[in-house]
């Protein structure tokens, strides 16, 4: 199919999980009957975003693939006949834990998952602590509606896992994400930080010429340690068409769902006029494995 309606839920979310699951699988049946046949949620949609703090008992967020809200998840893609893209707080083993996304086929069972590759270390942005990184590597994860390149947040930052996403025959980019604003930046400062979040993806869907799906959280939520002043997620969830044009883009303040039809099809015809991977000097580029070229 060339043609397809994607679903977005962008949403808030508190220390209640089962709210959380509930107030997604509303989203996820809001988006369907709006005509959605894939549907994507935002980075760690069962929770709050507990990576703000180091505390060991946020572990206990985590559940094993397959789990509970795993099962939740599957149940509620087979009932409606979609194909579901989740972002899931995973407990391998002991002491191992990952931040998972997990594609549900139109049957319920799972198509695949991604391990999310690159782990931030920032103020409010402790993963490091909470997650290994990913060791299934950047291949896409086929379903019926495509061959979909599942990468998280961080990871958007990257052209690396864009472009290997791409070369492995991804038909669009999709970015589960939770990203947001300190409240003592400045104005000027979190216009920049927006922006080039925007831009950096936007520079992925034009190197590649493919479309790129955002899923921001939103909302405020508080840092329960009272180190910080807590983070403002910005929303402002997106859909980027193959030459970077905005083809949607919400609010910063709202939940919302949204459906959105994409054209596969314009892949082609823009790598057709910017031949970027025909051009391509692939025997020049071994150094790109360095760290840092002195």
């Amino acid at each position: 199919m060339s043609k397809l309606k994607v679903g977005i839920v962008q949403q808030t979310c508190t220390t209640d999980k089962q709210n959380n699951i509930d107030k997604s699988i509303a989203g996820i049946k809001q988006c369907v009957k709006d005509g959605a046949e894939l549907v994507i949620l935002q980075e760690l949609h069962t929770g709050i975003y507990f990576c703000q703090a180091e505390e060991v008992d946020m572990f206990e967020w985590a559940e094993p693939i397959p789990g509970p809200s795993y099962h939740q998840f599957a149940a509620i893609a087979k009932e409606l006949n979609i194909v579901l893209v989740t972002s899931l707080f995973e407990k391998r083993a002991p002491g191992i834990y990952h931040n998972t996304a997990v594609v549900f086929e139109k049957d319920g069972t799972e198509a695949g998952k991604y391990r999310k590759m690159h782990i931030p270390d920032d103020p409010a942005y402790y993963e490091k602590f909470y997650f290994t990184p990913g060791d299934l590597g950047f291949n896409p994860i086929q379903t019926s509606v495509g061959k979909l390149g599942v990468l998280i947040c961080w990871d958007q930052w990257y052209p690396e896992a864009a472009r290997l996403m791409a070369m492995a025959g991804a038909e669009m980019l999709i970015y589960p994400t939770a990203i947001g604003y300190e409240s003592t930046d400045t104005d000027e400062e979190k216009a920049r930080q927006r922006g080039a979040w925007m831009v950096s993806q936007r520079g992925h869907a034009v190197a590649n010429g493919l479309p790129v799906i955002a899923v921001n959280r939103v909302g405020f939520e508080k840092d329960w340690t009272n180190v910080t002043n807590g983070i403002e997620f910005w929303g402002t969830s997106f859909v980027a068409g193959p030459q970077g044009e905005i083809v949607w883009e919400a609010n910063q303040k709202e939940e919302l769902t949204k459906v959105i039809e994409i054209d596969k099809k314009r892949t082609e015809d823009v790598r057709r006029i910017w031949p970027f991977f025909r051009d391509r000097r692939i025997d020049a580029y071994g150094d790109i494995t360095k760290r840092y070229i002195d």
